[in-house]
């Protein structure tokens, strides 16, 4: 499955790709980088060079340094912006961290997209959302994080909106629901379907934490570039969720999971997480209806490729 295969062409352009060594952005890169000019900012804490297409250039550089930004981003036609501090619980632990690199790292990149002129498509998160009243979530649906991540994302999300408004600037964020894909590192932080991969491949208990009743909206890389692309490829400003619009129980995860990989691990019940999520599922009619988005990667075999 090639991740250039059925997306929008885009060609002759320069491309500024920010955290593109890492799981999503380095997707994005190999989808472009044989048509364009493609830049990667990197500072590789999280990422890895080897990520990076070999026909892309790699700028390795913190997003928060104003020379390294203004490197990256010279004569830029297409701005990326998936570069972020990713995990809820260590933003928790470093708030002002968090604070410096998704939100005013973001503005000072789209200062440098409004001198250049460029496009502008922002990652934003789900977790904006925070506890939602109904599902499906649509984008009108109130917004309350419950982390310092899912608030630094609903902050430099505004201020994209802003910059489009205020400034003309060409910019657009969307909201990713829980992606997964090949290539996805495992750790205390990744996936759930990375982890549960990993223990049903390596013969591990599979572990499900509280009772797995929670639902998440889990949509393949593939489909999330799909997204970017398109959003990359229009002039549509505003917010858009990425998703599948449909859902599954992390139990039911669990148990594809095993089946797929032919695995003999038993599933078994961990003690479940203070201020869990119980229900998530993205309404992506917005994006469907807008940009002709569909989503095109299937759970069972976004899983075949995982495992």
């Amino acid at each position: 499955m090639s991740v250039q295969d059925d997306f929008p062409s885009i060609s002759g352009n320069r491309i500024l790709i920010t955290g593109g060594a890492g799981f999503i952005g380095s997707t994005i890169a190999e989808a472009l980088a044989p048509d364009n000019d493609v830049r990667v900012l990197d500072d590789l804490s999280s990422g890895s060079r080897s990520n990076v297409p070999d026909d892309a250039t790699l700028i390795e550089g913190d997003i928060r340094d104003d020379d390294a930004l203004e490197r990256a981003t010279a004569g830029v036609d297409i701005i990326f912006h998936q570069a972020a501090l990713i995990s809820v619980e260590e933003s928790v632990q470093r708030p002002e961290v968090t604070h410096d690199i998704n939100v005013t790292a973001t503005v000072k990149l789209l200062e440098r997209a409004r001198e250049e002129s460029a496009r502008f498509v922002f990652a934003s998160s789900a977790a904006v959302y925070g506890h939602p009243e109904s599902v499906p979530i649509s984008e009108d649906a109130p917004t309350d994080p419950t982390s310092p991540y899912g608030l630094s994302k609903l902050a430099a999300e505004r201020y994209v909106r802003l910059y489009a408004e205020l400034y003309d600037l060409s910019a657009v964020a969307l909201r990713y629901f829980n992606v997964y894909g090949p290539g996805q590192m495992s750790g205390d932080y990744s996936a759930v379907i990375s982890v549960f991969a990993e223990q049903a491949t390596n013969g591990e208990p599979i572990t499900v934490e509280g009772d797995g009743s929670q639902t998440r909206d889990f949509v393949h890389v593939r489909d999330i570039v799909q997204a970017n692309l398109l959003a990359a490829s229009s002039d549509v400003t505003g917010v858009f969720n990425v998703g599948t619009g449909e859902s599954v129980s992390i139990l039911e995860l669990a148990e594809i999971i095993h089946d797929v990989a032919g695995s003999e691990s038993e599933i078994i019940h961990v003690e479940g997480r203070d201020g869990d999520i119980n229900r998530s599922q993205a309404d992506v009619s917005r994006l469907e209806s807008t940009l002709d988005f569909e989503p095109s990667v299937s759970l069972k075999d976004g899983l075949d490729t995982v495992i």
